[in-house]
């Protein structure tokens, strides 16, 4: 096939980690993709095996268990032999932040050191990052975990789009974005044309740019149609910690106040006020539960000037309060580990 060309023969060996509760949808669609891509060169470029910590099946976030084919353990002695691999992408999930295991971090550091490509899917720059690989990188998480990651990592150069490949190491947003990811690797390895075919078979109608957004455009997200609004929104947006005024948006938008207050009526069904808040909680809820941050510097790092009025608002939108919710995601924890155990 005219897609192979001097590349005929190459072959790349891929190591999957697994952590509790990883993401199936990404990993399957990085699997799915090196598959066809096999299917279309008409033999086996791509190669793959599982791994966990200990050697034993995993659980994902949905419940599916899958079996590894090695444990940390082996990885480790692969490393100077024949069962070497060429690339280890870290998948994971939902709960990222409480998986800590300090011989993962010393055989990812260990492995990438040696060469080798490393990266992750979905959530897993999380664990790249506390093995102190993200230093002054540039790489990409899914944007519900950015804010916590962007707050725990500030080494890390951190970046809302679907993947991001530095140096060597490989990150993506999750979902669909691992698809993208591997169609990059795909290209580089055999050319657009390979690229192209694996497309058609996925029915994917387009090879998307890593630096294309993760979230739908506000415009689709809101439902709004108001370009007036659209661009108040994207300033309030970008300005969470230290929020700005009525008086400096409406001046910002070439808008009067009034103007504003009547807008946000119209398009969004409360004041621009009541919309600010509600972004800026929205914000300090992911930190809460992605984070170890005290409440106070939450509340801090949202724009409130002290807890207690924190405190407050956030019982009033949630029907709850910081702690409160913080101890929810423990709970939720405990019980995934026991589903885990179990």
């Amino acid at each position: 096939m005219d897609f192979i060309g001097k590349s005929q023969g190459k072959k790349r060996s891929i190591v999957f980690f697994l952590v509790p509760n990883f993401t199936l949808l990404p990993f399957s669609a990085a699997i799915e993709t090196l598959r066809i891509a096999n299917r279309m060169l008409g033999y086996s470029a791509y190669t793959w095996r599982l791994c966990s910590a200990d050697g034993e099946k995993v659980q994902s976030s949905s419940g599916i268990w899958l079996e590894a084919d090695s444990s940390l353990a082996d990885e480790r002695r692969y490393l100077s032999g024949e069962n070497r691999p060429n690339m280890v992408l870290v998948c994971s999930g939902v709960y990222v932040e409480e998986f800590q295991n300090k011989s993962v971090n010393a055989w990812l550091r260990e492995t990438y050191n040696r060469g080798i490509a490393v990266g992750s899917l979905c959530t897993g720059a999380h664990v790249l990052a506390q093995a102190g690989l993200l230093n002054g990188k540039r790489c990409a998480i899914h944007w519900e975990n950015l804010p916590g990651f962007a707050e725990a990592f500030p080494q890390a150069e951190v970046y809302a789009d679907l993947y991001e490949v530095d140096s060597n190491l490989y990150t993506c947003a999750g979902g669909t974005a691992s698809l993208d990811m591997m169609l990059n690797l795909i290209g580089q390895d055999f050319g657009d044309n390979l690229v192209n075919k694996v497309c058609e078979q996925q029915l994917t109608d387009r090879v998307r740019n890593p630096h294309d957004r993760q979230r739908l455009p506000l415009r689709a997200r809101l439902g709004v149609q108001n370009a007036k609004v659209l661009s108040i929104i994207e300033v309030m947006e970008n300005n969470l910690s230290e929020p700005l005024s009525l008086v400096e948006i409406a001046d910002d938008a070439g808008l009067s106040r009034r103007q504003i207050e009547r807008l946000f009526r119209q398009e969004m069904g409360r004041s621009p006020a009541r919309y600010y808040l509600e972004i800026r909680l929205d914000r300090a809820r992911h930190l809460l539960v992605q984070s170890s941050m005290p409440v106070v510097e939450v509340a801090v790092a949202c724009g409130f000037v002290s807890a207690s009025h924190f405190s407050k608002c956030y019982r009033e939108v949630y029907n709850r309060s910081p702690q409160q919710e913080r101890a929810e995601r423990k709970l939720s924890v405990t019980n995934a580990r026991a589903g885990i155990a179990a």
